[in-house]
C-alpha cells in the first residue's frame, strides 16, 4: 500500500522557513565581504535602504490602507530592533568565521524562552532550564576553541575578535527579543508589508547616524550590498509567510540550517575552516534549542 504524503500545506512554512534561512545566510557572506571593504556601519544602512526600494513598490501597488496605530508600533519596534541588531551581527562576522558566528547567535532562541517569560509572563518548562545549561557548555566551548590552550593559540585572539564576540552576544539578544515581536507582527500584517516596514524602519534609524559613520563603499562593494538587499527581502518575506502560518516552536529549528549554510558560505567565499570546537558546540547548542523549543509531551 501507497504511503499517504502529508499536505502540502502542512510541510510549506517548513519549507519556506528553510528556503528564507538560505537567503539569509547567503546574505550574511554578502555583507561580510562588503562590510570587510567599506566598514559594517555603510553596509548596513545600504542594505536596509535598498531591501525598501525594492519591496515597497509591491505594497503601494497592493493599494492597501496604511497599517493601524497598534499595527505600526509593531513595525517601528521591529524595525528598531533589527537596526542594530543587524549592525553587531555585521561588525561580528567581520571579526569572525561565518560558522562560528553563527553558532554563537543559535543561544538566541534559549535567551527568548527566558524573555517571555519576563515579558509575557509565559511559564518555563523544567526542560528549558537543561536547555540553556547546554547552550551554555557549547558557547564555551567554542570560544574556548577561539582561544585554545597555550602561547600560539593565545596570541591569535585579537581585541577585534573580542569586540566582535561582545558584538555578537549583543545581537543574539536582540534575536531573541525579536522572536516574540515577529510572531505578534505576523498575525496583523502580511508579508509585503512586514518586508517593507522591516527593512524601510531599520534603515532609517541607522542614517541618522551617517555623519559619524558614514564611508562611502566603493563598486564592488555596492555591488555585494545589492545582492544583500535582494536576499534579505526574499528571505524576510519566506520568513514572514511561514510564521504566521506555523507556530513559532515549531519553525524555530529550522534556523539551525544557517550553520550547514553559513559553513559551505564561509568556505567558498572566504575559505574559512569549520574547528571542530566549533562542531562539537554548535550541536550541543543545537541540541539546547531542540529540547527548549520542542511541544510538551
Amino acid at each position: 500500500m501507497t504511503a499517504i504524503s502529508p499536505p502540502i500545506s502542512r510541510l510549506a512554512p517548513f519549507a519556506a522557513a528553510a528556503v528564507g534561512v538560505g537567503f539569509l545566510s547567503l546574505m550574511d557572506a554578502f555583507m561580510k565581504e562588503a562590510a570587510l571593504a567599506a566598514g559594517a556601519y555603510s553596509v548596513t544602512v545600504l542594505r536596509s535602504l535598498i531591501g525598501a526600494a525594492i519591496i515597497a513598490p509591491f505594497w503601494l501597488a497592493r493599494r492597501e490602507k496604511w497599517p493601524e496605530r497598534a499595527t505600526m508600533k509593531l513595525h517601528i519596534e521591529r524595525g528598531i530592533i533589527s537596526a542594530f541588531m543587524a549592525l553587531s551581527f555585521f561588525y561580528a562576522i567581520t571579526t569572525m568565521p561565518l560558522a562560528e558566528a553563527i553558532a554563537i547567535s543559535f543561544i538566541a532562541p534559549i535567551v527568548a524562552l527566558f524573555l517571555a517569560r519576563a515579558l509575557l509572563g509565559e511559564v518555563i518548562r523544567p526542560s528549558a532550564y537543561w536547555a540553556s545549561a547546554l547552550g551554555f557548555v557549547g558557547t564555551l566551548i567554542i570560544i574556548g576553541g577561539k582561544f585554545g590552550i597555550g602561547q600560539q593559540a593565545a596570541n591569535e585572539v585579537s581585541d577585534d575578535y573580542l569586540w566582535g564576540l561582545a558584538a555578537m552576544g549583543f545581537s543574539a539578544l536582540l534575536y531573541a527579543y525579536n522572536f516574540i515581536v515577529i510572531r505578534k507582527q505576523s498575525q496583523v500584517a502580511g508579508p509585503v508589508e512586514i518586508a517593507t516596514f522591516h527593512s524601510g524602519v531599520g534603515g532609517l534609524v541607522l542614517l541618522l547616524f551617517a555623519p559619524f559613520f558614514w564611508d562611502t563603499p566603493d563598486t564592488a562593494a555596492l555591488q555585494s550590498v545589492a545582492a544583500a538587499g535582494v536576499l534579505t527581502v526574499a528571505g524576510a518575506m519566506a520568513i514572514a509567510w511561514a510564521y504566521a502560518r506555523a507556530e513559532t516552536q515549531a519553525l524555530v529549528p529550522i534556523e539551525y540550517s544557517g550553520f550547514l549554510w553559513a559553513s559551505l558560505f564561509g568556505w567558498l567565499f572566504f575559505r574559512e575552516e569549520v574547528t571542530i570546537p566549533t562542531l562539537i558546540g554548535a550541536a550541543l547548542i543545537v541540541t539546547g534549542c531542540w529540547i527548549a523549543t520542542r511541544k510538551a509531551a
